[in-house]
């Protein structure tokens, strides 16, 4: 397997991994602009980019999905629930599909909270064992803190989605699973994440403060700290639906 990860604008995280030996990889939530970057990794590892993945429909910054599936031929995908919002084609993911990339696998979580279409990717590489390696977890949780509840509105009944989220499907992986999030520290998706890229499920169970707390303290304490409104979110997420 290979692995490469892209700090973009903004503190965003991108991520570009597959199968080598097969040929085939995978780019995740790509930032408008870095379309080149994948392109120039993919002839680097002499792979072709089958799918690349938006996490969920982003409101901080311009999605470069759309434009890298076109370049390269691959498809597209979000979770199903987009199939009414979004006014292009793409390849719905559905909670516990998995998706072949060679000797590698990926299942979909459905993780809603920071927002209705939220997934989580669990990466397994065959050739190493068969248990997860890694979970790309997007804007669902990060080093040191959890993602904003508020940008689809209804925060602190999404705050409370995002709580049953991650524990009864992120918290039940393996504690030595990497961790992988959509942002780092300085992004406006969630308030308190580290600057440290990458975590563990059992480090951030342990050490993470928003996972230490019951149900109606996470709500209290995640919606009383959200940031300012990504700025153009507006503009952002219009261009992310297709509008």
């Amino acid at each position: 397997m290979f692995f490469r990860q892209l700090l973009a604008k903004d503190a965003t995280l991108s991520y570009f991994f597959g199968c080598g030996s097969c040929h085939v990889g995978v780019a995740v939530d790509p930032v408008l602009g870095d379309e080149d970057w994948f392109i120039n990794e993919a002839a680097k590892q002499d792979v072709k980019i089958t799918h690349v993945i938006d996490t969920h429909v982003h409101a901080d910054h311009f999605s470069g999905g759309r434009v890298l599936a076109e370049k390269t031929g691959a498809a597209y995908c979000l979770h199903e629930v987009n199939g009414d919002r979004v006014n292009f084609d793409f390849t719905p993911l559905a909670d516990g599909q998995r998706i072949d990339v060679g000797n590698v696998y990926i299942d979909v979580l459905h993780t809603p909270g920071h927002t209705p279409d939220s997934i989580c990717l669990v990466v397994t590489d065959k050739r190493r064992a068969e248990t997860p390696w890694f979970v790309l977890t997007g804007d669902t949780l990060f080093v040191g803190s959890a993602g904003r509840p508020d940008l689809a509105g209804k925060e602190a009944e999404m705050a409370a989605q995002l709580h049953d989220t991650l524990h009864q499907r992120l918290l039940t992986l393996p504690a030595e699973v990497e961790l992988y999030p959509g942002h780092t520290s300085g992004s406006a998706c969630g308030a308190g994440m580290s600057g440290k890229p990458m975590s563990t499920v059992g480090f951030e169970k342990r050490w993470n403060p928003m996972l230490a707390m019951n149900r109606d303290d996470f709500v209290a304490a995640l919606t009383a700290s959200i940031p300012p409104r990504p700025a153009e979110m507006d503009r952002m997420v219009a261009f992310n639906l297709g509008r």
